[in-house]
């Protein structure tokens, strides 16, 4: 049986990445009922009530210890003010960058996911 590209995805990553991004995509669907994934522009999407709201990825750039870094990308992070999210130079997009060798930060993406439902509304 063959996976669906979407699931093919996470399947091909490698630990500690692996773990790291199958966490964020359970932490991510079980924020609200109406947060679906999508396999959009050949990366995992999380849309709320069919709008974009975040991106699952792996940044080619920062790693820890040799091992590239997953990150959140987020739609109109623009609107958000926090710290911890970089733009790059992106104009629309911020992005959470997320240590795998660590414990998730869940209550700190809890609280942004639901600022980013509340902006979807």
């Amino acid at each position: 049986m063959q996976l669906r590209p979407i699931d093919d995805f996470f399947e091909q990553q490698t630990e500690p990445n692996k773990s790291c991004l199958l966490s964020l995509r359970a932490l991510l669907l079980k924020q609200d009922p109406f947060i679906t994934e999508e396999w959009k522009y050949k990366l995992p999407s999380y849309y709320f009530k069919g709008k974009m709201l975040c991106y699952l990825w792996i940044h080619k750039k920062f790693n820890i210890n040799g091992v590239p870094q997953p990150y959140i990308g987020i739609v109109d992070g623009n609107k958000l003010e926090d710290a911890d999210l970089v733009t790059e130079k992106r104009v629309r997009m911020k992005i959470l960058l997320i240590d795998p060798t660590d414990d998730i930060p869940v209550e700190r993406i809890e609280m942004l996911i639901k600022n980013l439902v509340l902006l979807r509304g």
